[in-house]
């Protein structure tokens, strides 16, 4: 028998542990090379486990188990050989005889009901504290069934009841709980990390999508049939964003202890809603790529996350985050901060809204735009001033995006 140990790789620098999240696999399966066995957790990301061989798994690790980089958590029997007609049973018992046995089994005997414990004398009597508190909220004891010994009313008895709880028929009441993964309790103590050693503040603006629906409108097609991919609003305020952090350096910078670090790049990294929850893969030198170029790398890193194919690599690393928070329908919002960097801007959903253009009155697609900044590093000047440029992109791309061509921005 060939046994071979995985260990559990390495996800990236600085990670040290890993959380099984859940097990593809069942122990005693036939698994093939590179099937995905497991789904780990990381304070990052989460990521699939392939198998390194074919062969029988013997799992080693629970659900929910955090185990370290490089322990072993699974064994693969190499020398075995694959079950014909895949993992199925060899084989099953002929028709016949599981109705032989059907009949010959015994009839099935019933076991009585446990006893109910007999009533005594504390049976529905609460205790002194417990009857302290139902008489501060006017209950009356014969409502509250007892969990303590021999039935009494304890304390969390009485504080835990409520007359509807008591009295009502109709509906369920029921819970459940589920330990938060070790991703989402590192997402939990980041933004509560921002809350408490940022100085955040979000400004506010609007801005007019009209020119970019007309774009759109008009390129749309095209560019979709030329280069594979939609031409969405993403890469227009991605491009306005690289256009303002060039404006505005503060935005595009972060706190190192006393220091302010500055990027003469921009990395924008972009929220993508996932299966396992709220993701931000980056973009890498987004102020050198093309519509064509995000909106490819957009979507690339969209597939990922949704397949859970993306690496820990591709999560970290962004100097500035843009957020959309309308594609749930969101109208407006105050976006925290993603640590260690400086500044946020959540986009909205997009609603026609009257508006003055030119001493008129008429109907426009408007949405409204937030940028949360650390006000530690970035003044209400460099913070208002950058959304207004995003504004001013956004509103005249063709002008100030496209050089006025937009044909040969858009490479058609």
């Amino acid at each position: 028998m060939d046994m071979l140990e995985m260990k559990v790789p390495s996800p990236g620098e600085s990670i040290t542990e890993v959380e099984i999240a859940t097990w593809l696999v069942k122990d005693g399966d036939y698994v093939e090379k590179d099937q995905a066995i497991a789904e780990v957790d990381s304070d990052k990301a989460t990521l699939e486990l392939p198998a390194e061989e074919s062969g029988i798994i013997t799992l080693k690790a629970e659900e929910g188990d955090v185990v370290e980089v490089g322990q072993v958590v699974c064994l693969i029997d190499t020398s075995a050989a694959k079950p014909e007609g895949g993992s199925a049973p060899a084989a099953e018992a002929p028709k016949a005889e599981v109705k032989e046995e059907v009949k010959a089994a015994p009839a099935p005997v019933a076991t009585p009901a446990p006893a109910a414990p007999a009533a005594t004398y504390a049976t529905g009597t609460p205790s002194p504290a417990a009857k302290k508190v139902l008489d501060e909220k006017g209950i009356d004891a014969s409502q509250v069934k007892g969990s303590g010994r021999d039935g009494r009313i304890t304390q969390d008895d009485a504080a835990r009841f409520t007359p509807a709880m008591g009295t009502s028929t109709q509906g369920t009441r029921a819970q459940s709980e589920k330990k938060l993964s070790s991703l989402r309790r590192k997402i939990a103590q980041r933004l509560v990390s921002v809350k408490n050693e940022t100085a955040m503040l979000t400004t506010f603006n609007e801005v007019d999508m009209s020119a970019i629906f007309a774009l759109r409108n008009q390129y749309k097609d095209e560019f979709k049939a030329k280069h594979g991919v939609g031409l969405g609003f993403m890469s227009f305020f991605t491009k306005a964003v690289t256009r303002a952090l060039e404006l505005y350096p503060d935005v595009n910078s972060m706190i190192d202890g006393d220091y302010q670090v500055k990027f003469d790049f921009a990395d924008i990294s972009v929220a993508v809603s996932g299966p396992k929850g709220l993701m931000v893969p980056v973009v890498r030198n987004a102020e050198n790529l093309t519509f064509r170029g995000v909106e490819q790398s957009i979507k690339d890193l969209a597939i990922k996350v949704r397949d859970g194919k993306i690496s820990v690599d591709e999560m970290t690393g962004g100097t500035f985050t843009i957020t959309n928070g309308g594609v749930f329908g969101s109208m407006m919002s105050t976006p925290i901060i993603n640590p260690p960097q400086s500044g946020i801007l959540g986009m909205h959903n997009i609603v026609e809204r009257p508006v003055v253009k030119n001493g008129q009155i008429v109907i426009a697609p408007m949405m409204y735009v937030a940028l949360s900044y650390d006000h530690r590093i970035i003044d209400g000047r460099e913070s208002v001033g950058f959304l207004v440029a995003v504004k001013e992109a956004v509103e005249d791309p063709l002008n100030v995006l496209m050089g006025g061509d937009a044909k040969r921005a858009l490479e058609l």
